[in-house]
């Protein structure tokens, strides 16, 4: 796998390295070693799918607090997105600010999201599916979201949004801070 740290601090874009002959191709999308070789330590514990049969379908801006703060390893298996994260660690010199990365199912590309970041995505094309491994079960106790088109974060979408459900059209804006936690 060939990995691209990307401008946001512990964020991947992961190529595979493809082995071709007359078959086609075999690839390697994950490897504890390698992944570890890069400080990235995500035992998978939940995998996801999620289906999206409209162009210009819009999910996010997701992330859990902490205790169940999530990382994310991020593929288009149909289709094609536009990926995007934003990085919520107050701590961070990229604190704010976002990247997004084109995933198709033809390029295998992967995008690696760390914890205490947001992601979301909008479909590029009609019949699209994405596939992500998650390092913590979902706790919905935990589960917040930003508003996707938050002008204090800006966002660049490449295409107006014509599918977003009640519950990310009504996420709140950057500017209310994340709680470091949970209250239980």
């Amino acid at each position: 796998m060939i990995f691209t740290e990307t401008e946001l601090a512990g964020a991947f874009i992961i190529d595979v390295e493809r082995m071709s002959d007359e078959r086609g191709f075999f690839a390697r999308s994950w490897c504890e070693d390698e992944f570890a070789a890069h400080g990235i330590l995500m035992p998978p514990l939940q995998a996801n799918v999620s289906s999206n049969p409209t162009k210009g379908t819009l999910r996010g801006m997701h992330f859990q607090l902490a205790p169940h703060e999530e990382t994310k390893l991020v593929r288009c298996t149909r289709g094609a997105i536009y990926d995007v994260i934003v990085d919520l660690r107050e701590e961070s010199p990229t604190y704010g600010q976002w990247l997004g990365v084109e995933l198709t199912a033809d390029s295998f590309r992967m995008l690696f999201v760390p914890a205490r970041f947001a992601h979301g995505f909008i479909t590029l094309t009609d019949n699209t599916d994405v596939c992500y491994q998650v390092s913590a079960k979902y706790a919905p106790g935990s589960e917040r979201g930003l508003r996707w088109d938050d002008p204090a974060i800006g966002i660049e979408w490449p295409l107006k949004p014509v599918l977003v459900s009640e519950k990310d059209r009504s996420h709140p804006g950057f500017e209310l801070r994340v709680p470091e936690e949970v209250s239980n």
